[in-house]
């Protein structure tokens, strides 16, 4: 009933940019707070970031002046930028989303999840 596509991840090299995106589709009345989640290998998952309906953001410290979320209601789809780049963020980023169906249930939802690789 609900898909959250992610898109943008890559390889890249120490220093540089990524910009990830995941849109939301399907049987959708309102998305709450969205976010950014990452799992390096051997490693828990992790929030990276986090944005309400209102853009209210918090982010992990290891992220904070290098990344930036944001949010297009409309689109119904958040965005990471990530600059600076280091080989510590290379792991798979997972979309998240708190979202209210058509029908009134209301739950959370991951995305497949996107690689981001840097290295040089």
């Amino acid at each position: 009933q609900v898909q959250l596509a992610e898109s943008g991840g890559g390889l890249v090299q120490p220093g540089g940019s990524l910009r990830l995106s995941c849109a939301a589709s399907g049987s959708i009345l309102s998305l709450s707070a969205m976010g950014w989640y990452r799992q390096a290998p051997g490693k828990q998952r992790e929030l990276v970031a986090s944005i309400t309906r209102d853009s209210r953001t918090n982010y992990a410290d290891s992220v904070m002046g290098r990344f930036t979320i944001s949010r297009d209601n409309g689109k119904k789809t958040v965005f990471l930028q990530m600059n600076s780049l280091r080989p510590e963020d290379t792991a798979v980023y997972y979309c998240n989303a708190d979202i209210t169906l058509r029908d009134g249930r209301r739950s959370d939802y991951w995305g497949q999840g996107t690689q981001v690789t840097v290295s040089s």
